[in-house]
C-alpha cells in the first residue's frame, strides 16, 4: 500500500481529515460528509500504514507504542502538511490526520470578517480565539499572524503542538517552536520566549493556571499575545480563564485580565445549504464597560452588552447565525442547533 498515493487522493478530494481506523475503509471527511475509499482496513493494515507514516517522518515509534497516543506533524514536499494524532483503538493502531495546506487562502476566501483581521493592528495585550475542536481557530490565528508578518517588523514566536501552517519570514521574523521537539512544554517555551525579544507570541493553548499566568504577565509587559481556548462564547471564555485559578487568586486575575484582554473571537463551522462549511463568529472588543464587568465579577452581563454594541464592531454568535439564515446560507435547523440561546433563536426565527 503506497501511503503517499493515499495522501495525494485525500488532498485532491479537498479532505480536511483522514481516518485510519480498522473495521472500515480509509476514510476522508470534508467536515460535512465522511467518505470511504477502498477495502475495509484490518488491524494489520492500519499497523502497516501508521508504521509507514512514522518512517516518513523519521520519528521513533517507541513513544507511541509505550503511551498509546502521539501527536506530531508530517510534511510531504509538493503536496501538503498533516497534523497527525496516532492512538490505540480496540487494541489496534489508529490515526486521524488533519490536512494542512502549504498555501492557505486569503481571509476573504475563508469568510473571515475584516473586523477580525484588523485585530492584527494591535501591538499589545491578549487576544483569545475560542471554539470547539475543528472549528477553524488555527486558521483564523494563521491569518492574523500572516497579516502581521506582511505588514510590520516584529519578532513573532509561535508555540504549537504540533506546528500546522508554516510561515516564511517576511517583514517580520517568525520563530515557530513545536512542543516536545523545540521546547519541553508550553510553560517552558513561554518563559523562554520572554527572553527572546518577542513582539508577538502565539500560544497554541492555555492548558493550566501557570501557563495562563505567564501569558497574562507577558501581555502586561507589552507583548501581543494570541491564544486559544476550547470554549464557546466570550463570557464563557473569560470564566474559563478565571476558573483555572484557585479562589484566593481569582480576584487578582480578574483585575489583570480586565487590563490586558483586548478581544475575544469565538467561532464555529456550520454546514451550509449547498453542502459546504462556513465559519460563524462572535466578536467582543474590550472597552471600559466590559473591563468593569470583568473586574467586578459581572461577566454574566457581557452577552447582553455584545448584542447592543454592533456600532463598536461587536456581534453575538446568535446574531451571526441569524444573518446567515436570513441570507439563505444555512438552514433554520442549523441556526437552532448552533445557537448559544436556542429558545431566543427559535423566537426570532418564528
Amino acid at each position: 500500500m503506497d501511503i503517499k498515493n493515499l495522501f495525494e487522493k485525500a488532498v485532491a478530494d479537498n479532505a480536511s481529515d483522514i481516518f485510519i481506523i480498522a473495521g472500515r475503509p480509509l476514510s476522508y471527511s470534508n467536515g460535512v460528509d465522511i467518505n470511504g475509499y477502498g477495502e475495509k482496513l484490518t488491524p494489520k493494515d492500519t499497523k502497516i500504514i501508521i508504521e509507514k507514516i512514522y518512517d516518513l517522518t523519521n520519528r521513533p515509534i517507541d513513544d507511541f507504542i509505550r503511551k498509546h497516543d502521539d501527536d506530531f506533524s508530517l510534511s510531504i514536499p509538493g503536496l501538503s502538511r498533516f497534523r497527525v494524532n496516532a492512538f490505540m483503538q480496540r487494541g489496534s493502531y489508529s490515526a486521524v490526520l488533519r490536512v494542512v495546506k502549504f498555501d492557505f487562502p486569503s481571509h476573504n476566501e475563508l469568510n473571515i470578517p475584516q473586523e477580525i483581521i484588523d485585530i492584527s493592528n494591535l501591538t499589545k495585550g491578549m487576544i483569545l480565539v475560542t471554539g470547539p475542536a475543528g472549528s477553524g481557530k488555527s486558521t483564523t490565528l494563521t491569518c492574523l499572524v500572516d497579516k502581521i508578518n506582511k505588514t510590520r517588523a516584529s519578532h513573532i514566536i509561535t508555540l504549537e503542538d504540533p506546528i500546522e501552517f508554516l510561515h516564511s519570514h517576511n517583514k517580520s521574523i517568525v520563530s515557530q517552536r513545536e512542543i516536545h521537539i523545540d521546547t519541553n512544554s508550553y510553560k517552558d517555551g513561554l518563559r523562554a520566549a520572554l527572553r527572546e525579544a518577542p513582539n508577538v507570541i502565539l500560544l497554541g493553548e492555555m492548558r493550566d493556571h501557570e501557563t495562563t499566568s505567564i501569558a497574562i504577565r507577558a501581555a502586561e509587559t507589552g507583548q501581543l499575545i494570541f491564544s486559544t481556548l476550547h470554549t464557546l462564547g466570550a463570557a464563557n471564555s473569560i470564566d474559563r480563564i478565571i476558573d483555572v485559578f484557585p479562589p484566593s487568586q481569582q480576584q487578582q486575575i480578574r483585575i489583570q485580565l480586565s487590563m490586558v484582554l483586548q478581544a475575544v473571537i469565538s467561532q464555529q463551522l456550520i454546514p451550509t445549504l449547498d453542502g459546504q462549511l462556513t465559519p460563524v463568529f462572535e466578536i467582543m472588543f474590550c472597552n471600559n464597560a466590559i473591563r468593569s464587568m470583568i473586574r467586578d465579577s459581572k461577566i454574566h452581563q457581557i452577552n447582553t452588552y455584545i448584542k447592543s454594541s454592533s456600532n463598536e464592531g461587536m456581534i453575538s454568535m446568535d446574531r451571526s447565525l441569524l444573518n446567515l439564515y436570513n441570507n439563505n446560507i444555512i438552514s433554520k435547523e442549523n441556526a437552532l442547533i448552533y445557537a448559544l440561546n436556542p429558545t431566543d433563536m427559535k423566537n426570532k426565527l418564528g
